[in-house]
């Protein structure tokens, strides 16, 4: 019995010492991440010695992901340059021009800010994250900082986001796991609504390319939730903008229209068609849909409209 007893004590002493340890690293540990924010306020996510303290960091506990993502915006900031180019479009890449001029022929030239990026350390910031994403499989916020960098690093042509993003659905309506996201529940809306921003973003971007992109995502999406009419309407804003085919555009905002009929965009969209098409009647048809579900302000200029055309029918 006092045998026993001497091993509970020692086995409750090596467990007392195990939680010290363990509550004096995770103090050490923070004290890195306060200096880390400390640092990055006042130099930047790559700025001289956050490497070094990444690595003191990553010595004292490998496994903490506030170092693993420290380590990951380093190589990523380290890797993109940024540089003035002049393009002669008023829009590139979704952006808008920080200076406009006109060269000695008169011409147009404007100037926009790009990011370049280092192949090989941009490559060590995707298997920083890889690494992060191994060892915590279930942070959906993890898998879409990955998909903002890949976005950012390809920039009009999006193809590896799009491949990442299309198995980042697959996986998700899969089911096979929970998944977490910081302060929020992830549930089908909230995977909706996020993949809708980089829908949106592809939208932007403005290229063949990135068009492409946001139709096979749309497509993606309606292929696991059918019928969904944020998905109808975005295939309805791509036959319209990048097909340059406004029946078929049509075609798209009239489904949704009879699944959501107050929906805003197929409305707003459809009048920009009709008006395009010089249909009257058409345009009075979805104006007088604007009238009865749109926005206040969009409600009472749709009903100046219709007061005009019909004044002029008389």
């Amino acid at each position: 019995m006092k045998i026993k007893g001497k091993l509970a004590i020692m086995a409750l002493a090596a467990a007392v010492s195990a939680g010290f340890c363990a509550e004096a690293q995770e103090k050490q540990t923070d004290r890195f991440a306060q200096r880390y924010d400390l640092l990055v306020s006042k130099l930047g996510a790559d700025g001289v010695g956050i490497e070094t303290l990444l690595n003191a960091w990553e010595k004292e506990d490998s496994t903490d992901l506030r170092q693993q993502t420290a380590r990951f915006n380093y190589y990523f900031a380290k890797s993109r340059t940024e540089s003035v180019v002049t393009k002669p479009e008023r829009k590139y890449l979704g952006m808008d021009p920080v200076l406009h001029l006109k060269d000695s022929t008169g011409t147009d030239v404007y100037y926009y800010q790009e990011y370049f990026y280092d192949d090989s350390l941009f490559s060590m910031a995707v298997k920083t994250l890889d690494k992060s994403i191994k060892m915590h499989p279930d942070r959906l916020d993890l898998r879409l900082l990955k998909a903002d960098a890949l976005n950012a690093y390809e920039k009009g042509s999006p193809d590896m986001t799009l491949a990442y993003l299309n198995e980042l659905a697959d996986a998700y309506f899969s089911g096979d796991r929970a998944w977490e996201y910081p302060g929020d529940t992830v549930n089908d809306e909230f995977f909706k609504s996020v993949i809708q921003q980089y829908c949106a973003i592809f939208f932007s971007l403005g290229t063949p390319n990135s068009y492409d992109a946001f139709k096979s995502l749309s497509e993606k999406m309606l292929a696991y939730m059918k019928d969904d009419t944020t998905f109808m309407d975005n295939l309805g804003s791509y036959m319209l903008v990048a097909q340059k085919d406004p029946k078929t555009a049509l075609k798209w905002y009239n489904k949704v229209l009879k699944i959501k009929p107050d929906d805003y965009t197929a409305i707003k969209n459809g009048i920009i068609v009709a008006r395009s098409m010089k249909n009257l009647k058409l345009e009075k048809k979805y104006l007088q849909m604007m009238a009865e579900y749109g926005p206040s302000t969009e409600q009472e200029s749709a009903r100046v409209r219709l007061n005009a055309m019909n004044s002029k029918k008389k």
